[in-house]
């Protein structure tokens, strides 16, 4: 049979079904992401509620820790600085900082990763399920990164945080690309200092930054 053209007509609500599922996981991290979607979707279609952290099993394992910001300290300073890392390398330091699996398999499916690993966004995205809000999750993401040890507020380069907040926003899909734009122009212009980093208290403390 020869092939044809066809026109895809992507059903309307799609997008906005798939945005409410994706946020919906980031932040209920479920241990078993192919179960709780079933159980996700089968409670959209019966009009009910769907689940949310309350519903993620707790994890049995007594040998795994809970995750902790010191602990994704702990693993970005075992990456090392590298932007992209194996995918079997990242497992086997989750491993050894003995964090739960499941967390790891989680964040990888939410984040579609492959062999090949962005660092930051997998950083980000665990993060996210310490934070909840945006705003929160880039001040762990910032604190995670921050290499400053006098004791002031941990601060990033504000080119790093960029690429954070944009990355988080795009998979949260709540907030427009236009917003995004605005809180940035408005940081870099308005409070970022000759040194080019962003401080925890300037997006957290500064009333004129919304991030969400």
């Amino acid at each position: 049979m020869p092939y044809t053209n066809k026109q895809i007509c992507i059903p309307p609500e799609l997008p906005e079904l798939l945005k409410q599922f994706t946020k919906a996981a980031i932040r209920t991290q479920p241990q078993d992401l192919i179960q709780w979607a079933a159980e996700y979707f089968g409670a959209v279609c019966r009009g009910e509620t769907p689940p949310g952290r309350e519903w993620s099993e707790p994890v049995a394992s007594s040998n795994c820790v809970e995750l902790t910001p010191e602990l994704l300290k702990a693993l970005h300073s075992r990456v090392g600085g590298r932007l992209i890392i194996h995918v079997s390398e990242l497992a086997q330091m989750w491993k050894m900082l003995r964090l739960p699996i499941d967390m790891f398999n989680s964040v990888m499916a939410v984040g579609r990763f492959t062999e090949e690993i962005e660092w930051l966004k997998f950083l980000t995205l665990a993060c996210s399920s310490l934070g909840v809000t945006i705003s929160k999750t880039l001040k762990v993401a910032c604190e995670v990164l921050s290499s400053d040890h006098d004791g002031g507020p941990a601060r990033i380069p504000f080119s790093t945080f960029q690429f954070l907040y944009k990355y988080i926003a795009e998979v949260d899909g709540e907030i427009s690309a236009s917003h995004v734009s605005r809180m940035l122009a408005y940081i870099e212009q308005e409070v970022i200092g000759p040194d080019g980093l962003i401080k925890v208290n300037d997006f957290t403390q500064n009333p004129r930054v919304r991030l969400e």
